[in-house]
């Protein structure tokens, strides 16, 4: 009989140390969130033996990451002098515009934005190069291939591209606090574990290592002035956000959940398929419409103590001109926007359309999702953004 593959933690330090052969993971917080997350992978997920494998194996990469982001740290103790400026931050829920516009403010080369394969592998490999021949990009390259060659449906969703800027939330994954576990596989009491617990170590590790990568990118010869950053996940955590990173500016974007929660159970679903046995799409949304639901309150009570640090931006306003919302939100930030800045954003969405992307079909019901639980779920945000569009 084939032996199931173990979650266990101390194996998988052990591993994580052998693969890179180094031995600090620096800051220990990660370590409970991290056998919260083991022992819910290891009973509720209902993994197949891929699954586990591709689970296990996630979680190494990730402490591998964590070694050698450390082992960069204490050979090059000036990246931590490296300055993170007032950020650009965009949040809203899934499915809201965010990483059109994410990637049309990324064109600017004055903005630093991580791309998908520095959130994947934020340490350079050992002896690796930087820039064009960075071995960590045909890496990165083949995993989003995989992905998109497991699960068809994520191409209709979120444009995958190894190359492209994409969301920090991957960075956070490397404490072990996000939701980045959640989305991958149904481990609830993680879930519950994650609500109840402080995340502010998880935004002073994600801001270590923005410092590591902007100091990289300036090795590679890249200046900027100061990063845009984007993911959903820190609409319930803005708080933590101004803390952490003072003088942000977030750009909160807009859509009725009515359209964006079915939207985010599907992609959630395309997730889940590939690493689980029997996957109930009422549960994911059970799951992430009542999450959404507590972000976007917290959100809100955050908006009312810091209103001037917030700028809104809504969904089909994204869609049909995303460039007009990027000179609005340059004009409170402060930002000049150039002529030459305008030419190269215009530039991406002439080569980016979205209706060169295959349709992302749902519905409601598939989700066990009503018109009426959403609107009473989400009342307090629809009055105040939606209802008065």
């Amino acid at each position: 009989m084939e032996m199931q593959t173990n979650l266990d933690e101390p194996s998988i330090l052990a591993e994580a140390r052998a693969k890179a052969r180094l031995d600090d993971f620096g800051d220990e917080s990660f370590r409970e969130p991290l056998r919260v997350l083991l022992a819910a992978l290891d009973r509720e997920a209902n993994l197949v033996d891929f699954g586990r494998a591709a689970q296990r194996g996630r979680i190494v990469d990730l402490l591998v990451n964590r070694l050698r982001a450390e082992e960069q740290f204490r050979r090059h103790p000036e990246i931590l002098d490296e300055a993170i400026g007032a950020p650009i931050v965009i949040v809203g829920l899934p499915r809201t515009g965010t990483t059109l516009l994410h990637r049309t403010l990324a064109q600017d080369p004055r903005l630093f934005s991580a791309r998908w394969f520095e959130c994947r592998y934020p340490a350079p490999f050992p002896e690796g190069a930087l820039g064009a021949d960075d071995p960590r990009i045909p890496q990165a390259k083949a995993e989003v291939q995989a992905m998109l060659d497991g699960s068809p449906a994520l191409a209709a969703i979120h444009p995958m591209d190894a190359m492209a800027a994409d969301e920090e939330i991957l960075l956070l994954e490397h404490s072990f606090l996000s939701t980045v576990p959640e989305s991958g596989a149904n481990v609830p009491s993680y879930g519950a574990w994650l609500d109840a617990h402080d995340q502010t170590p998880a935004y002073r590790y994600l801001r270590k290592l923005l410092q590591l990568l902007q100091w990289q990118k300036k090795q590679a010869g890249q200046q900027a002035e100061r990063w845009v950053l984007k993911t959903p996940h820190h609409l319930g955590l803005a708080d933590v956000v101004l803390e952490v990173f003072p003088g942000a500016l977030i750009v909160q974007t807009h859509r009725d959940p009515l359209d964006s929660i079915p939207s985010l159970a599907s992609m959630i679903t395309a997730l889940w398929v590939l690493v689980a046995e029997k996957v109930d799409p009422k549960e994911v949304a059970r799951q992430w419409s009542g999450k959404m639901a507590a972000a976007l309150r917290r959100c809100l009570e955050v908006r009312d103590r810091h209103p001037d640090r917030f700028v809104d931006v809504w969904f089909l306003d994204a869609v049909q001109d995303p460039v007009g919302q990027a000179r609005r939100i340059y004009e409170v930030a402060g930002l000049a926007f150039t002529p030459d800045v305008e030419q190269r954003m215009r530039a991406f969405m002439a080569t980016n359309p979205r209706e060169g992307r295959p349709p992302h079909q749902y519905t409601l019901e598939e989700f066990g999702l009503t018109a009426e639980g959403i609107a009473r779920d989400f009342a307090g945000y629809r009055a105040r953004f939606i209802l008065n569009r």
